[in-house]
């Protein structure tokens, strides 16, 4: 293999990778969205604006807190979708325990113990479950905001040890 086949690879290799994280990030703030946005008041302004991401700690808390909740989300997905065999695995939210009643009761402690486990994601991560849900909130509507999650999901991906 020459050196422009291996540049090839290695600049196709970045593209599916940023092209998986962006599809994945996106994914993570709309399931959020749904899934653990507790009952709490929102204020619609946000002090995001005025700092840079890499300056802020809330994005930063905020980005790394949506990486590690995914992992636990995957995880406790799959392991329902076990318990659940090939039913459509249903719509579940962190806030609502009602929304947990339509499933087995071994499904039902994965998702209480996911619920759990990203509350104290958030706050190991220095945010409130308010503030968290006040970002995530947020980025429905403000552009600028979604950016800066982006970008700072992108920097965490590629530099995962950083703090």
């Amino acid at each position: 293999m020459n050196r422009s086949d291996c540049l090839f690879r290695k600049s196709s290799l970045a593209k599916i990778i940023f092209h998986s994280l962006l599809v994945s990030s996106l994914s993570i703030v709309s399931w959020v969205t749904t899934m653990f946005v507790w009952n709490t008041k929102v204020d619609a302004q946000s002090p995001s604006q005025t700092i840079p991401a890499d300056k802020n700690p809330e994005i930063m808390g905020y980005s790394r807190a949506l990486i590690k909740i995914e992992s636990a989300r995957q995880q406790a997905f799959e392991n329902i979708k076990k318990i659940i065999g090939n039913r459509e695995v249903p719509k579940m939210a962190c806030n609502d325990p009602n929304s947990l009643n339509n499933i087995p009761s071994e499904a039902r402690d994965i998702a209480v113990n996911y619920c759990n486990r990203s509350q104290e994601i958030v706050k190991e991560n220095g945010l409130t479950p308010e503030q968290f849900n006040k970002i995530t909130v947020e980025l429905q509507n403000n552009e600028d905001l979604k950016r800066q999650i982006y970008n700072t999901l992108i920097h965490l991906q590629k530099n995962p040890n950083e703090k």
